[in-house]
């Protein structure tokens, strides 16, 4: 169990990985995922993101919680996360969106040397093998192939002319020329070929199709427990499979790509972290570094459910499941309609108030009704709409709870600790309260699913009683050069040797939209970093 390169972590990124070190037959690559191969109905049919990511039952998901939280009325969060190959890629909507480039530029300024837009952009453009080909925006050869939604509901197109409505201009491409207005997202599905209409995670692009290379090996079911450091450099790690414990070890580099919440717990659980925090679990500190499981960051996210009397959106009602099932037929047969659909179909990026530089809201339309706090399912038919503030200013940590690797971590995003984030996401309340009631939804507008009494106050108390995540955590292994930082901009950890991080935790703050895009481009950028320090560039 000698490997070159050892990666930690199946995900989005760590899936990247492997398959491009393993492109070099002469390294020997091996990546660990606690979850399954993750090839199963679940995660190749779009519309059973419903199913997965509601985390009860948990398939193919960890199903997190977040401690109180203050800011929520006390209320625990609900943090699901991908488990198996493509980690959270296999359970997600498949949004694609890069937000903007002001996102990138501002995490040069803050000390992430060469991750400016102009630096990430090729990246993008060489990951993405988009329908619409090659432009000056998109890629046309990349392993991730990104298209456009066939069959929207009618709905969803309601949406759009609801945001008009509101002075909210169409947009027909997110990852273009400029990212504001309301229309379709773009999905990470097979457009083309056998597979078309299935979802294309990060692991169907890049890993499934190279995983018979002999030099590549793929441990599923297996969870890395703790770092192998000697004399201040990573030489390996301690892997779980069933009843067995692996020593791995490896000869270049350990890669963490656990995600915001797992890479900062297994490096704490290694002794690399805030050393009075180790102490406090009983580890014994190898390295003091504070900025470990710092800077949490998360889109917080308010919903307006309604009702609709026109049947043409989803419900658990028998009519609804007997629609669901011929649509079921029909993508098996053709990879379109319902069935392909992410469910979270319309989008808008806003401006809370004119004269701001760019959009700081973002609204995703749903075709059935989400509500986290159910205590029944709700059997009519409906649709939701979404609210988050795109760059949120609180900030929190992931802890641990206990120094037992199979322990959650304590996850605290503290949503709503920075007073202006209430103010935003108050403002982007009352817009979406606009679009909702705008005429162009009346047909599908049935009962509201909370209604409140209008006031600030009634509306502030509404969202601190149901808004959670949005599902973009990120920040929590975040690189720079000041003293809280964890890795430099090649993502290397600060002060170990042999070791990296490479997924969203190394971002150093949130990018304006969905966050599955930009950890594909780290990963493609971290494994060009690994091949030029192997050449010795």
């Amino acid at each position: 169990m000698i490997f070159d390169y050892l990666i930690l972590g199946g995900g989005s990124a760590g899936a990247v990985l492997a398959a491009r070190l393993s492109e070099d037959p002469a390294l020997r690559v091996c990546l660990v995922e606690a979850g399954t191969e993750a090839r199963d109905i679940f995660v190749r049919a779009p519309a059973l993101v419903a199913a997965m990511v509601p985390g009860r039952p948990p398939i193919h998901n960890w199903a997190f919680q977040t401690v109180p939280q203050p800011g929520l009325d006390g209320r625990r969060g609900f943090q699901p996360r991908g488990r198996g190959l493509g980690g959270s890629s296999a359970i997600n909507a498949m949004l694609y969106i890069r937000g903007r480039p002001s996102d990138y530029d501002a995490w040069a300024e803050a000390g992430a040397e060469g991750w400016s837009w102009d630096d990430c952009r090729p990246h993008f453009l060489a990951a993405e093998r988009n329908m619409r080909g090659a432009s000056e925006w998109h890629g046309d050869a990349g392993p991730l192939q990104v298209g456009d939604q066939r069959r929207p509901r009618p709905a969803t197109r309601a949406f759009v002319e609801a945001c008009a409505a509101v002075g909210c201009a169409p947009n027909d491409d997110f990852n273009g020329a400029e990212q504001e207005g309301a229309g379709l997202y773009q999905v990470t599905q097979f457009w083309d070929g056998p597979r078309k209409g299935e979802r294309c995670s990060a692991a169907a692009a890049y890993l499934h199709p190279v995983m018979a290379r002999p030099n590549l090996t793929v441990l599923t079911r297996a969870r890395a427990e703790r770092l192998l450091l000697a004399e201040g450099r990573a030489t390996g790690a301690l892997v779980r499979r069933g009843r067995r414990h692996l020593r791995i070890e490896a000869r270049r580099e350990v890669i963490v790509s656990a995600g915001a919440f797992g890479s900062p717990q297994l490096l704490m659980l290694s002794g690399i972290g805030p050393a009075e925090h180790l102490r406090e679990h009983g580890i014994t500190p190898v390295h003091d570094l504070p900025g470990v499981g710092a800077n949490l960051q998360d889109h917080l996210d308010y919903i307006v459910s309604y009702t609709s009397p026109r049947p043409d959106v989803v419900g658990l009602n028998p009519a609804g499941l007997w629609r669901m099932a011929r649509a079921a037929g029909f993508w098996k047969r053709h990879g379109e309609g319902l069935f392909a659909s992410p469910m979270a179909e319309g989008a808008a990026f806003l401006r809370s108030e004119p004269g701001l530089a760019e959009p700081d809201l973002q609204l995703h339309f749903v075709v059935g009704i989400v509500d986290r706090h159910m205590r029944r399912p709700h059997l009519a038919d409906g649709w939701s709409a979404h609210v988050c503030a795109l760059r949120p200013f609180s900030r929190g940590t992931v802890r641990l709870a206990s120094d037992d690797p199979r322990a959650a971590p304590a996850i605290d995003p503290a949503f709503l600790s920075d007073p202006r984030d209430a103010a935003l996401l108050l403002k982007g309340a009352r817009l979406l309260d606009a679009i909702a009631g705008a005429e162009p939804l009346a047909p599908w507008r049935g009962r509201r699913l909370y209604p409140h009494d209008g006031s600030d106050a009634g509306l502030m108390a509404d969202i601190r009683a149901r808004a959670d995540t949005i599902y973009h955590p990120v920040g929590t292994c975040r690189m720079g050069r000041d003293a809280m930082a964890v890795t430099d901009a090649k993502l290397r950890v600060h002060g170990i040797a042999g070791l990296r991080v490479v997924d969203a935790s190394v971002m150093p703050s949130l990018i304006g939209g969905n966050t599955n895009a930009p950890t594909i481009m780290i990963a493609e950028r971290a494994a060009g970093f690994i091949r030029a320090d192997r050449r010795g560039d």
